[in-house]
């Protein structure tokens, strides 16, 4: 099981975004792998951390968390395709956090390269729409889709920045009232990246990158839900000089069912049968996610009767298991009858038969509806 966000950080759930920083960055520079050169374990802390302060530093990703907890990304957001630090490389953390370490290793955050290892910028992310059928989202699917990417041009060249000789900062010394303070800033020239164009073709842009069109396989996790985003890591745009391309962010869009509406894990499919059908009992075949099911209805039968098949609805996106098919019943009124059958309900009106005796096992509305959220 995945250990707290807030537990990693050493931090409490009320904690604000100075304080989350602060721990993140206590927490990173006690585990930073050039402090702990070679150190498996001090590696995987340093990328646990950085996956906390990832969520927890986003106020719309906090608040998700703060409500669903990891199942809110589990299979979509964090670092890498999982949710989880498991995809996450040290690139992605430098480039996206590495001013948080300032120059405590030297100012240039690097990884693996001790004080003066070259700083690697990310490319921009790009985001795409996917909509989603009820079916592929209750049996997983891989789709196919085909994006526009800004990748470096075949030919071009870069050198060695020479405002910041390649480390992609630039340092600053000021004289306080405490002392000379040394401060690092993302260098001017280059953007980070280290480098600078040196000779590209014609048909690339200012910084030697072209758009190329590329199909990228996206595997979705059967119970996603909607809006829910998904990472492809590595399928954004590139960046001048030595980078890393940024991400393929996919957001979900689950299209309507015709006959099946979702409640979370759990489908509710409206089933209308005649008063002859209530009366005297029927099978029927209903929709399911899967194909169709058959169900009997029993003699009898009251409008409003919730008959929950277990197993029928949609997968729990970390697999534990499936949500209900929950069926509601409806006897249908109609509104025309002939002579003789509307003279056989007069004619019935005050029989015992027809009058309303609800028993005790039949719950009233409410009950119905709490039931359906048990």
């Amino acid at each position: 099981m995945k250990k707290d966000f807030y537990e990693i950080l050493g931090i409490s759930k009320g904690a604000d975004a100075a304080a989350i920083k602060k721990a993140y960055r206590k927490k990173a520079l006690e585990h930073h792998p050039d402090k702990n050169p070679g150190d498996k374990s001090a590696e995987e802390k340093f990328k646990v951390a950085a996956e906390a302060y990832e969520i927890l530093s986003d106020p719309n990703k906090k608040a998700k968390y703060d409500q669903y907890g990891h199942q809110a990304f589990d299979g979509s957001g964090g670092f890498g395709g999982g949710g989880g630090h498991a995809g996450m490389n040290m690139d992605d953390i430098f480039s996206q956090f590495g001013d948080i370490f300032g120059s405590a290793f030297g100012g240039g955050g690097g990884f693996g390269g001790g004080g003066g290892a070259q700083r690697r910028t990310k490319g921009s992310n790009l985001r795409i729409k996917v909509k989603l059928t009820l079916e592929e989202i209750a049996n997983g699917v891989e789709k196919k889709v085909k994006v526009k990417r800004k990748v470096q041009a075949p030919g071009v060249s870069y050198k060695t920045c020479s405002t910041c000789n390649g480390q992609g900062q630039v340092m600053r010394v000021t004289n306080t009232i405490l002392g000379r303070m040394q401060s690092a800033s993302t260098c001017p020239t280059c953007g980070g990246s280290g480098q600078i164009l040196d000779k590209k073709p014609s048909e690339a842009d200012s910084q030697g990158m072209i758009v190329e069109d590329e199909t990228v396989s996206i595997k979705i996790p059967a119970g996603v839900v909607d809006g829910m985003q998904l990472k492809v890591s590595n399928k954004g745009n590139d960046a001048p000089g030595n980078s890393v391309p940024g991400d393929l962010i996919v957001a979900i869009e689950e299209l309507e069912h015709e006959f099946l509406k979702r409640e979370g894990e759990n489908l509710h499919y409206d089933l209308y049968i005649s008063f002859p059908e209530a009366i005297l009992g029927v099978s029927k075949d209903i929709e399911a996610i899967n194909g169709k099911v058959r169900i009997k209805l029993e003699e009898g039968i009251q409008s409003g009767k919730i008959l929950r098949l277990k197993g029928k609805g949609i997968p729990n996106i970390n697999g534990y298991a499936s949500g209900d098919l929950l069926v509601h019943v409806n006897v249908w009124t109609p509104k025309t009858m002939s002579k003789e059958q509307k003279l056989f309900f007069e004619n019935n009106m005050s029989d015992e038969h027809f009058v309303p005796n609800p028993e005790k096992s039949d719950k009233s509305f409410f009950e119905k509806v709490k039931d359906m959220f048990s």
